[in-house]
């Protein structure tokens, strides 16, 4: 596995860095006047490799020798992969975002996929707000909603995935009052075995304020 090197670094008369990884460059400059910040900026990039999960394990690891732990809020951070996700996001110690992509990820419906209906169109959306938009508040909102609207309508599956999304939302949020709000609810419907949910319980990395 290669290991990332400076290939090229300047202080003056502005600040400049370049690190390379398996024939892949990254170009760090200064964030624009005024911005205030590389990540209220919006400054990032976009990197396309291979095997998205392994890349997202490496960088995990990383993380964990050098913070002791791997930093889902904050700065730095890398956003959550699950089992068939194709992208994730690294957050550095400066706010610059790159997100990292498989190469040949499918195409997506930003609000959800036309060929869903109902709840299960709102998870997609979450999926993708939470996910690849890296966008907490907006997918709580979004399930929130959705949770409220399709209530009577949706499955008990589905009412169930939605619910664990917001657990781990919530969670990374530091939010205990609605995380024991969702865990309540999702307690509730467990009396059905199929489909079995899994609920992040890692413990909290930064504390950052409830979502409002």
């Amino acid at each position: 596995m290669a290991i990332p090197a400076v290939t090229h670094e300047q202080t003056r008369p502005y600040g400049y860095g370049v690190i390379e990884r398996d024939g892949c460059q990254v170009h760090f400059g200064p964030v624009p006047a005024g911005a205030g910040s590389a990540e209220s900026a919006r400054v990032g990039c976009l990197v396309i490799i291979d095997d998205a999960e392994r890349w997202h394990t490496e960088f995990s690891a990383s993380l964990r020798n050098r913070y002791g732990r791997v930093p889902r809020t904050g700065i730095p951070r890398i956003t959550r992969f699950r089992p068939g996700q194709t992208r994730f996001t690294v957050v550095d110690p400066a706010g610059n975002s790159i997100i990292y992509i498989e190469r040949g990820e499918p195409d997506f419906d930003y609000g959800g996929s036309r060929d869903l209906s109902g709840l299960a169109r709102v998870l997609d959306n979450a999926r993708i707000l939470k996910d690849f938009k890296t966008d907490d508040r907006a997918a709580a909102k979004v399930l929130e909603v959705g949770l409220r609207r399709f209530a009577q309508t949706a499955t008990a599956v589905e009412r169930k995935r939605a619910l664990a999304m917001l657990t781990e939302i919530y969670i990374a949020a530091g939010d205990s009052e609605r995380v024991a709000g969702a865990r309540g609810e999702l307690a509730a419907l467990e009396s059905s075995e199929a489909d079995p949910v899994n609920i992040s319980t890692e413990p909290l990395d930064m504390p950052t304020p409830p979502l409002g």
